[in-house]
């Protein structure tokens, strides 16, 4: 049984708005040192209250029970993309969100600015969260000195904070390789592998080593980023688009490049210029009278799970509720409040707890809750589902899908 093909004999169109609002890593868990409370139990959420009265709940599984996604598998499950189906390197993400175009046999790689103790090993793996302005500094000594690797050309660009794209260009190239990141402090560099060796990977992992040689002695005298990590170093693969698979005209506004890039690979339109949750709310009511589906990408919440840091958290799910005036006040048809995946303050990282996820439409129902949190979510009547279905509960909710059978 083909279950796309299933939902889409029975997708009939109409002229309603959809607006899906990710709080990155929202979701948290509950335990001793937090007070067994959440952040979204803590935080004063008037808007999420409000919204929370006239909608279902439910927690989303991001890919399967027990396995932690990264921000794209994330992602793409509640674009509805299979994540174990669509897998796609985090650097292909990154740099067609930094508007790099990537052409046939590119290999792109995501990049952290990270700080080196005297012995090589990795003490702050994201290098104290530089400004962007200190890392645009240094992509630049990198980019003057670093132009090409034999044959290979090299690609680099800044993004956000510590963050830029390395874009390796050339002949008989091909991932993924394995992270140089390791993942955690106190480790050196890590070497990057193919994940499966034939001559094209093998050669892209050369080149790799070569570029690490070449330029980590640049970096050796910045403090505090005086090295670097790679990520998701990989080629495109083909993605059948959004607009194709759901019969939806799609945008998303976002500040961080990674998840335009997430957005474009599926054939939504970038719209930029947000610098604010303000700007990113203002304009997602704008796009939402030109395009069916609006995505709009929350960032600071992942930000401060990742740090541990509870109160961070709290704050910036507040200043995310503020902004969220503005669509609710624009009344779309559907509203989606969710995360992309779990980043608990007790585990300083992304987890796989499933996320808690709201929809609200004329027909989503009541589950009778008062707040948008957690534990709300558990009581709720959409159950526990995979992400990849969210999308599905969207159109339902649209009204988009004609009825099953006789």
């Amino acid at each position: 049984m083909n279950l796309d093909k299933i939902y889409s004999d029975l997708t009939i169109p109409n002229q309603s708005k959809l607006a899906l609002v990710v709080f990155d890593g929202v979701g948290d868990i509950a335990t001793k040192s937090t007070g067994f409370r959440t952040p979204l139990e803590v935080a004063k959420t008037p808007n999420l209250d409000a919204l929370a009265k006239h909608s279902a709940m439910g927690r989303l599984t991001p890919v399967a029970p027990g396995i932690t996604p990264g921000s794209g598998p994330g992602h793409l499950g509640l674009f509805g993309y299979d994540p174990l189906e669509f897998e796609v390197g985090r650097g292909v993400i990154e740099a067609l969100g930094l508007g790099i175009d990537l052409k046939a046999g590119d290999v792109a790689a995501r990049a952290n600015f990270c700080t080196l103790d005297a012995k090589g090993l990795v003490t702050d793996r994201r290098a104290g969260r530089i400004d962007t302005s200190v890392c645009e500094a240094q992509v630049e000594i990198l980019k003057k000195k670093i132009k090409k690797i034999g044959d290979v050309e090299v690609i680099i660009k800044a993004g956000k904070g510590h963050r830029f794209v390395v874009v390796f260009r050339g002949k008989g190239l091909e991932g993924p390789l394995t992270n140089s990141d390791p993942g955690r402090e106190g480790q050196p560099i890590g070497t990057a592998k193919p994940v499966k060796k034939t001559a094209k990977t093998a050669k892209t992992a050369k080149v790799v080593a070569e570029f690490y040689r070449q330029a980590l002695p640049l970096l050796k005298n910045c403090k505090p980023a005086n090295g670097f990590l790679l990520r998701g170093i990989a080629h495109q693969p083909h993605i059948p688009s959004f607009q194709d698979r759901y019969g939806l005209k799609a945008a998303c506004i976002a500040i961080y490049p990674m998840y335009k890039g997430l957005a474009q690979l599926v054939g939504m339109t970038k719209i930029e210029g947000a610098h604010s949750l303000a700007e990113e709310f203002t304009m997602a009511v704008a796009a939402l009278q030109t395009f069916d589906y609006v995505f709009i990408h929350i960032k600071p919440t992942d930000a401060a799970g990742e740090d541990g840091n509870f109160a961070a958290k709290v704050q910036a799910i507040e200043e995310a509720d503020a902004g969220l005036a503005t669509l609710i006040a624009a009344n779309p048809d559907v509203i989606v409040v969710t995360g992309d995946h779990s980043t608990p303050v007790p585990v300083k990282g992304h987890s796989w707890h499933p996320q808690p996820v709201m929809i609200a439409s004329e027909i989503s129902g009541w589950d009778g809750m008062d707040r948008f949190t957690e534990r709300a979510a558990n009581h709720g009547s959409l159950g526990i589902v995979d992400a990849k279905f969210l999308i599905r509960f969207m159109q339902a909710n649209a009204k988009r899908f004609d009825k099953f059978g006789a």
